[in-house]
């Protein structure tokens, strides 16, 4: 059976898309996903899309070997009651109830249909009838800032028999949101908001996406640009996470250390873009703050402090008996379990998954850096340690090498100048047969427009892993839909893994050595 095949940033007509019945569209998905093919073969993304009163499913399957990636379909009645392929393929689980719940699919023989999303007040959780052991119950409310989630403990004693995650208290609808507004500079802003901590990374995706769509090549520059920041946000992000590791195993001066060290990283974003998470400094079309030779040398400056110091605090970590022994055999997740659930990003890596869409998936100038994906294979929370360390190092690498090249922004210059006013502002940038392009509150007539009747697909290596987004365009050029998937969705089931075996004190070392989202999760 045929498939269509695409590259990461690609965009096709919808209608190239191959359409089967469901029977051949499962076989099919199974036997491209069996069990001998997780290494090189996973699911990027699987939704449904409502279309002329049935539901099309839409699965696209990356074919790392290839280095491309197959999209096919099918179509199905609404309020079907289809099979699952879940229990011969786990990674499809969270797809599966993501539908049923969008779609009131039913899929049967699904192994737990659990709500996703959706949070009711009688949910039953997992429990086991034994008087010598007893739940503990962690959430909703949490303690910080990041949103609420709800973890549920069965124990024996201080040990971790099963732990249960609940999210989707705070579902955003960000997707519809897409569908909502828009001008181009609304749809830029939500971009970035998707999860907060990954907002260049969210917004890399979304630009290339866009632009696809458009037929439009970003310059060089612009890569160049989207490049340096994804890895900056990559080191201040790690290095804040290696803080809080340090904090959770009560080694104070590591906490402080890494923490210090975070701080010049997202000043110097703040320098460049004005904002320390870098927001607005990723804009579809062009790039809002060009790099300077000024910029560039205050960041080398940085960089030089910074890394003499994070890599004496490595050391320190390594040989502190104390650190190591909570951290090493702790919270493990093996290769046979990241790669049935579908595992993405550092978690994959660190059970020795080779995962990384930086090097099998190259967009920006990956494909021009020769990454190679650092790979851990004890799986525990050390193996996710070293992940952040040597990452770290491997892109303030990277971004030593960029600097030594720093492209024309004269382009780019030219088209922030020539941002039109606050008439310019009310474009409506699917609508009008030139594209309005946003430049804060303003925009910029490029004279590209939003195609009809396509399908795009755009994948970016977060800090967290593989960030999936893809859009289809109605007969008007009008997004009729929006679909994110954020790593986060393929993690969460590694961490309730992860704590099995462990006490229960361990959780928290457990939780931060994947630091996944809870907004990115509760689209």
């Amino acid at each position: 059976m045929d498939t269509l095949r695409m590259h990461n940033g690609d965009s096709v007509a919808f209608s190239t898309i191959p359409v089967m019945d469901y029977h051949c569209f499962s076989s099919l998905i199974v036997e491209k996903l069996s069990s001998g093919t997780a290494s090189v073969r996973h699911c990027v993304n699987y939704f449904g899309y409502p279309l002329d009163e049935e539901l099309r499913l839409v699965i696209a399957i990356a074919d790392d070997a290839m280095h491309d990636i197959e999209v096919f379909s099918c179509r199905v009645p609404e309020c079907a009651a289809i099979q699952s392929v879940a229990v011969q393929v786990p990674a499809l689980s969270r797809f599966e109830r993501e539908i049923s719940e969008n779609h009131n699919i039913t899929f049967e023989g699904h192994p737990w249909m659990k709500p996703l999303r959706t949070t009711p007040d009688d949910y039953p959780f997992y429990s086991i009838d034994d008087e010598e052991l007893h739940e503990v119950g962690v959430g909703p409310i949490h303690a910080g800032v990041i949103e609420p989630g709800h973890f549920r403990f069965i124990c024996s004693g201080e040990k971790v028999l099963n732990l249960e995650i609940m999210l989707g208290y705070q579902h955003r609808g960000i997707e519809r949101l897409f569908l909502k507004k828009k001008r181009l500079i609304e749809r830029s802003v939500l971009a970035e908001s998707i999860a907060g901590d990954t907002a260049v990374s969210h917004s890399v995706a979304f630009a290339s996406l866009y632009e696809s769509l458009c037929g439009f090549k970003a310059s060089e520059a612009a890569l160049w640009a989207r490049t340096l920041a994804s890895e900056l946000e990559r080191i201040a992000i790690h290095t804040g996470d290696l803080s809080a590791i340090c904090g959770d195993v009560a080694y104070q001066l590591g906490s402080a250390v890494y923490g210090r060290l975070r701080t010049p990283i997202i000043n110097f974003m703040q320098q460049w873009c004005g904002n320390r998470l870098g927001k607005s400094c990723i804009r579809p079309f062009y790039t809002p703050y060009p790099f300077t030779a000024e910029i560039a040398q205050i960041l080398l400056t940085t960089l030089t402090v910074y890394e003499r110091d994070f890599v004496e605090m490595g050391k320190k970590i390594s040989h502190f008996p104390s650190v190591l022994s909570r951290l090493e055999h702790t919270g493990i997740v093996t290769l046979d379990q990241v790669s049935e659930i579908g595992a993405v990003g550092m978690t994959a890596r660190a059970s020795g998954l080779e995962r990384d869409i930086r090097s099998s998936h190259p967009y920006l100038l990956y494909g021009n850096i020769d990454h190679r994906p650092i790979l851990k294979h004890h799986g525990d929370v050390y193996s996710r340690t070293q992940i952040r360390k040597e990452e770290v190092l491997q892109s303030v690498g990277y971004i030593r090498d960029m600097l030594e090249n720093v492209p024309d922004f004269g382009i780019e210059t030219a088209i922030t100048r020539g941002v039109a006013g606050a008439a310019a502002d009310k474009a409506d940038t699917s609508a009008n047969a030139a594209a309005a392009v946003g430049a804060n509150s303003a925009a910029v007539n490029l004279g590209h427009a939003v195609a009809p009747g396509m399908f795009a697909i755009s994948l970016a290596e977060g800090w967290r892993g593989e960030i999936c987004h893809c859009a289809i365009t109605d007969s008007q050029g009008e997004i009729a839909l929006y679909k994110i998937k954020d790593p986060s969705f393929h993690n969460w089931t590694a961490l309730e893994l992860a704590v099995r075996g462990n006490e229960i004190s361990d959780f928290p070392i457990c939780n931060k050595s994947f630091n996944l989202s809870y907004c990115g999760h509760d689209l």
